[in-house]
């Protein structure tokens, strides 16, 4: 489940996105712009991935992309659970797990087929109200994962870095 290779994004880094990724307000029609930038970003750099926008009852935006296969879907799904069950970034879920040396599963009872602590879901935080939804990527390693959400996030809501 741990990656061979060394994280390149830190808890520092991904809390601080987080922070600073917060909307005023999010719609069926905001979660159709971000959904349609990754799906842009998607495609120009060949990306095999899903991209699923959903709040805990519903899906706003959902595409599969050339290349993606079932099991991204899958994993969309799994990852995005996690955001919204604990409403932070699931590669942030992931650091802190592997920080204790644990599985999701291990303090919280979670199904690993239901939940992963794996990048690529953000939560959709909105000031003065908390997480409404997450937006998930999948496909991709799960570092670039989860840089292709915060780019569409940084990208719409202006906090370009």
């Amino acid at each position: 489940m741990a990656e061979a290779k060394k994280r390149t994004i830190s808890i520092d880094d991904i809390k601080a996105q987080e922070a600073a990724l917060v909307f005023a307000s999010f719609t069926e029609e905001a979660a159709y712009a971000v959904g349609s930038a990754i799906v842009a970003a998607a495609k120009a750099a060949s990306a095999p991935v899903v991209i699923d926008i959903r709040t805990p009852d519903r899906t706003l935006f959902h595409a599969a992309l050339p290349g993606s296969t079932p099991d991204n879907d899958q994993w969309a799904r799994r990852k995005s659970n996690s955001t919204l069950r604990f409403h932070q970034p699931s590669l942030l879920i992931g650091c802190l797990k592997e920080q204790k040396g644990e599985p999701i599963s291990s303090d919280y009872g979670l199904d690993p087929l239901h939940y992963s602590a794996h990048g690529g879901s953000f939560p959709v935080r909105v000031a003065g109200v908390g997480v409404v939804a997450a937006i998930t990527v999948s496909g991709l390693p799960q570092e670039d994962d989860h840089r292709m959400v915060v780019a569409a996030l940084e990208a719409y809501l202006g906090k370009v870095s």
